[in-house]
């Protein structure tokens, strides 16, 4: 392996650990106010959410596939199941729609 290759693996290893480290180091949660903690809580479930929506609505061809799935998900997650039964009900319940159409 050429020297840059290896110098380009470690300079983009550094980016990359460097900001996600940083905070860790320089802010320290023990002195956040609690309504600050609660919301920051609630913030990786709004990153998920933005990631998976545009994906339900391009899942096919047509817009209402992708809507039937995640109502059936949203409707799975409502009664309490683990993610796992969730994600296999969807995809059976929406295997099953394909099959009868």
């Amino acid at each position: 392996m050429r020297e840059e290759f290896i110098w380009m693996i470690i300079g983009m290893g550094l980016v990359t650990y460097i900001p996600r480290i940083l905070p860790l180091i320089a802010l320290s949660t023990e002195n956040w106010p609690d309504w600050l903690r609660r919301m920051l809580s609630h913030v990786p479930y709004a990153v998920l959410g933005a990631l998976i929506f545009p994906g339900i609505l391009y899942a096919q061809e047509t817009i209402w596939y992708g809507m039937l799935g995640g109502v059936i998900a949203f409707l799975i997650a409502y009664t309490g199941a683990p993610l796992l039964a969730v994600v296999a009900g969807t995809i059976l319940l929406l295997t099953g729609v394909h099959i009868i159409t």
